[in-house]
């Protein structure tokens, strides 16, 4: 196991572009299935085989790590102020639901304040936003508000609720709730713009899959809020290709200078309750995995073409290391910075292509 002691980092610049997604859906689970995977690892199970971006937002973690007390039925000033400082925290940039978080309260008493997690998937074939609710979620609350919102009951086998968005948008909710599906069997409920994407959805699911992105989030604990790559899609989106020419050829330069930087199979990158920055990078092989901690190594040490100064102005290293196929980094942010949200679309310390 390869290991590295106390250097600094910088990941700044423009926020990790997001996926063209088809159709866009809501799942939330009603039960936390007990077992040794993270919170975290088991909502990545429940995701798209197809994904390409999954944002983890944590809730019931946040609101623990903020100290809140927050009620489930927060008014809209609570509510604001909580996100308020759950944003002043960096902890609110991987969530799809904090700019609807009013209206979701208001009318399915679903937000930050009440929902225990939050996953947003997103790929080719689609998007995906899978809540978590505590114990004591009721779904015949929810059925009583879809009807009261003027949806269709479901109708023959298929339990899909159906909305008028011409009824539904003034009330703010979006497109994504056109269709809802609530599963009491499985404890599921999902909405989606796309009821056909409804139908597939436990088809479609990862499962116990074993690849790159398995093991960076293995590697990953409980983060807070974290983004989650798979390895195609890291490599279009932290590459340096969308950088200036200078940059991109000093970038070449360093990446020469620091030995051989290969492309990785899953990426993740989170805030730990501690404040921990942690990143993981899941690689083919042990041997891959122990050559670019060493060449990512030097990387954290210089400069960050493409996001201006050096990555040693914002972040000190406390550890990094190859253990099997996956690099692991430690890092600690520098006070005041936001280094998730931040998270650059090319820096040179993951490029990949």
């Amino acid at each position: 196991m390869a290991v590295l002691g106390r250097r600094r980092l910088l990941v700044g610049g423009a926020v990790l572009a997001v996926l063209v997604v088809v159709a866009v859906a809501l799942v939330v689970v009603l039960r936390d299935d007990a077992g040794d995977d993270t919170r975290l690892a088991r909502a990545v199970a429940m995701a798209p085989k197809s994904t390409q971006r999954y944002s983890w937002t944590d809730w019931a973690a946040v609101r623990d790590d903020l100290g809140s007390d927050i009620p489930t039925d927060a008014s809209a000033g609570d509510l604001r102020r909580f996100l308020d400082e759950a944003y002043s925290a960096d902890l609110t940039s991987t969530s799809a639901i904090v700019s609807a978080a009013e209206p979701l309260q208001a009318e399915l008493g679903l937000s930050p304040a009440t929902v225990s997690w939050e996953l947003f998937t997103q790929g080719a074939e689609g998007a995906l936003l899978l809540l978590g609710v505590p114990d004591g979620f009721d779904p015949d609350d929810l059925e009583s508000r879809l009807e009261g919102l003027g949806y269709d009951a479901p109708t023959g086998d298929d339990s899909i609720w159906t909305g008028d968005l011409a009824q539904l948008q003034p009330r703010g909710i979006t497109p994504e709730f056109s269709y809802v599906s609530i599963d009491t069997e499985a404890g599921v409920v999902a909405a989606s713009d796309g009821a056909d994407y409804l139908l597939d959805r436990d088809d479609a699911a990862r499962g116990d899959s074993d690849d790159g992105v398995a093991d960076a989030v293995a590697a990953m604990g409980e983060p807070l809020a974290a983004s989650v790559l798979a390895g195609d899609n890291a490599c279009a989106d932290l590459a340096m290709t969308q950088a200036d020419g200078p940059d991109r050829v000093r970038a070449e330069q360093l990446i020469d200078e620091a030995g051989e930087v290969g492309p990785y199979r899953g990426f993740a990158m989170g805030l730990m309750p501690d404040g921990e920055l942690r990143v993981a990078l899941g690689f083919e092989t042990e041997d891959q995995a122990r050559t670019n901690a060493d060449s990512r190594a030097e990387l954290l040490a210089g400069p960050a073409p493409g996001q201006g100064g050096s990555f040693p102005d914002r972040f000190s290293v406390e550890r990094i290391e190859a253990d099997g196929t996956v690099v692991t980094m430690r890092l600690d942010p520098v006070e005041g910075t936001f280094p998730l949200s931040d998270l650059s679309t090319g820096p040179v310390l993951f490029a990949t292509c």
